[in-house]
């Protein structure tokens, strides 16, 4: 597989990432399987998939020793990829930022990866009650300690972004200033933050969704990253699933899975959005048998940027497989043009 390369120190990695945190996270919990999940991870590296990504919460916990039963074995053939930051509860998920905190969940997730280094350690969210730059200091210590490799931010939610925007007009509302004014870009918060901790320590990669159906992040925050070096991974490049055309709307999901409260995974939403999975089966076929529209959007995604990579999940040996293969999948101009052309999605996607 093509190699690409993340942040300043030049990290190598395969153009197209793994997802691991569907083997034990968000989606389906009646189709997990330890062992099959096992299987998709040493398919993806014997594709040349390197990057493996995971987090502490997956699970929680969970997701890491799988992991972790993969790098005993091939660790040399990784590029292992995981986060702090996000405790889960019973019923919520709260931030910590705190410096003692991030060492301690630094060293906990050596032990479940079986490995003595972590070669990107992402920051999941920003604790509210923590400046983040001593958040991204203690993060610093443990690159200086040898335990890091390199540091990587995940981005704000697009969520809290509009309900930051929505406080502020508010606050203008009663000030009387600002009438009119239009509300920031959905990623202004990340590369706010960007710009902050990047005095502290160098920024290698920032996380964020990026897809066909989702591509609000080529408006500031791929170019941010293209600008300076910085290695940008697309989280849900399948847009969870949909853009496979593998699902069927109304199909329905069990409570677990986090598309079963997803406004754009209502029937509805799900009829109404599959033109898109559609202009993706057009141009997948120009490419021959067995060229799929998961690998069009893959392909796609790979095109906005040799510092882009593509981290498609999933728990199945056969989707890991076919997701490698589109690092060899070549677009045209027509090709750019049709799925420029093709609708936008419908449906809230917080």
């Amino acid at each position: 597989m093509e190699r690409r390369t993340i942040g300043a120190a030049a990290l190598g990695v395969g153009a197209i990432g793994l997802g691991c945190m569907p083997m034990s996270w968000a989606y389906t919990a009646s189709q997990r399987s330890g062992e099959g999940s096992v299987r998709a991870v040493h398919a993806a590296l014997d594709q040349g998939a390197s990057l493996l990504d995971t987090a502490d919460m997956y699970g929680p916990y969970l997701n890491e020793l799988l992991v972790g039963r993969v790098l005993r074995e091939r660790r040399g053939d990784a590029f292992v990829s995981t986060k702090c930051g996000l405790l889960v509860g019973e019923s919520h998920i709260v931030a910590n930022g705190r410096p003692g905190y991030v060492k301690r969940a630094c060293d906990a997730s050596l032990r479940r990866l079986q490995t003595d280094v972590i070669d990107l350690y992402q920051l999941h969210r920003a604790d509210p009650e923590v400046p983040i730059e001593e958040t991204w200091g203690a993060m610093a210590e443990l690159v200086a300690a040898g335990k890091v490799r390199a540091l990587g931010l995940c981005a704000v939610g697009a969520r809290a972004q509009r309900e930051a925007d929505q406080r502020a007009k508010r606050v203008q509302g009663r000030s009387g200033a600002g009438a009119g004014r239009r509300g920031a870009g959905m990623h202004d918060g990340t590369i706010r933050q960007l710009e902050r901790v990047q005095q502290v320590f160098p920024v290698s990669c920032v996380q964020a969704e990026l897809s066909v159906w989702s591509p609000e992040a080529l408006a500031a925050l791929v170019p941010w990253c293209a600008a300076r070096g910085v290695g940008f991974l697309a989280a849900m490049p399948l847009g969870n699933g949909f853009l496979s055309g593998t699902l069927t709307p109304g199909q329905g999901f069990e409570p677990d899975d986090l598309r079963a409260r997803h406004p754009r995974f209502t029937a509805e939403m799900m009829a109404a959005n599959q033109p898109i999975v559609a202009g993706l089966r057009r141009v997948a076929r120009r490419h021959g048998p067995g060229t799929t529209a998961a690998q069009v959007a893959l392909a796609w995604l790979l095109a906005q940027g040799r510092h882009v990579v593509p981290v498609p999940g999933t728990k199945r040996e056969r989707w890991a497989v076919e997701n490698c293969a589109a690092a060899e999948l070549r677009l045209t101009e027509q090709d750019f043009t049709e799925i420029a052309a093709l609708p936008r999605a419908q449906g809230s996607w917080d």
